[in-house]
């Protein structure tokens, strides 16, 4: 007997871990892609160091969010791995080439500059397909019987493409407002200039995507303008994000500004899921059509009732360790 609709806590799990990753990975991208446009190679290492103590444990994230989705639902996966398989890879290698430059320009010499454009290069490979990758969904995928049939580039198009433009402006957006809460000096007040311009591309690359939208998924259309009383509340509340981070930049406010971008991207991810929901797989198939069986949720549920707890408190704890502001000359490294 099912006691408790489990795809729905799974759903809910996985979407918790997905926009924890955004989050937390997404301000250390955007540090990586302001890399080559920093003053001098003093001001690098104060970037570098500010997200050195955290990036790899923020990738717990990805991980959560990826294993269970094979777990739970099994189809999403047989489906969006083959659709997006040459995007995934192209992520993973720009994220393993941003780590390895981690590592290795600290200990480099001659040959920093190098390890300095596998810091920025891999962060921007990776942001941008990680927005396709949204652009994708919102397309939807083809299939037949359960089975992906459509072709290899197929999720490379000008409306993913402007969407992987928009989540890269959105983490550079990320990375400045950490940059101006942990940095003081020449390099806050660099970061807090950069603020302003990234919002207004961020904001007019989201009306351009939520004008396109309709046209290129009529669902999403309908849902919205059949639930106006409600689902409206989202673009509100990022209006209203977006306007603290204008008053809080201006007044030259530390914290707010990144609090508010995080509430942004909220409120912006909470909008595409009610957009599509209960779709996981579009146009076709909801989360219960692509879950496993009920006994397999289960049994994987009460081992990741373990380790949830186990990896909020751990990152709890390293943001506790690490807090304050990061100067010349002090660092992980």
């Amino acid at each position: 007997m099912e006691l408790f609709d489990l795809s729905l806590i799974w759903a809910f799990i996985i979407g918790f871990g997905i926009i924890m990753y955004v989050l937390m990975d997404g301000f250390d991208l955007g540090v990586g892609m302001l890399f080559p446009f920093a003053a001098d190679e003093e001001s690098r290492d104060v970037m570098m160091n500010s997200v050195a103590p955290v990036w790899d444990g923020n990738e717990t994230w990805l991980v959560l969010g990826g294993a269970g989705l094979l777990a739970a639902f099994p189809l999403v996966y047989s489906i969006l791995m083959p659709a997006l398989y040459i995007g995934v890879f192209l992520m993973l290698a720009g994220l393993i080439f941003r780590g390895v430059a981690f590592e290795f320009r600290f200990k480099a010499h001659s040959s920093k500059y190098l390890w300095n454009w596998a810091f920025a290069g891999g962060s921007t490979v990776s942001a941008f397909t990680q927005g396709v990758v949204v652009g994708a969904y919102i397309e939807g995928f083809e299939t037949a019987n359960g089975v992906y049939v459509g072709g290899a580039l197929d999720w490379l198009t000008p409306f993913t493409v402007l969407t992987g433009l928009g989540l890269v402006a959105g983490y550079c957006l990320l990375g400045a407002t950490w940059l101006v809460l942990k940095t003081e000096g020449d390099l806050q007040q660099w970061a807090r200039r950069l603020v302003l311009p990234l919002l207004t591309t961020i904001l007019a690359v989201f009306v351009i995507i939520s004008i396109w939208t309709p046209f290129v998924d009529p669902f999403v259309r309908d849902r919205w303008f059949d639930h106006i009383t409600l689902i409206w509340v989202f673009p509100a509340f990022g209006a209203f994000c977006a306007w603290k981070i204008v008053q809080a930049n201006r007044r030259h406010k530390d914290t707010m500004p990144f609090l508010a971008t995080m509430g942004l991207f909220i409120s912006t991810y909470l909008g595409l899921v009610v957009s599509k929901w209960p779709y996981v797989v579009p146009p076709d198939y909801t989360l219960w059509d692509a879950s496993s069986a009920y006994g397999s949720q289960l049994f994987l549920l009460l081992g990741l009732l373990f380790v949830i707890p186990v990896v909020l408190g751990y990152t709890a704890w390293t943001y506790w360790v690490f807090r304050g502001k990061v100067r010349a000359g002090e660092g992980y490294h």
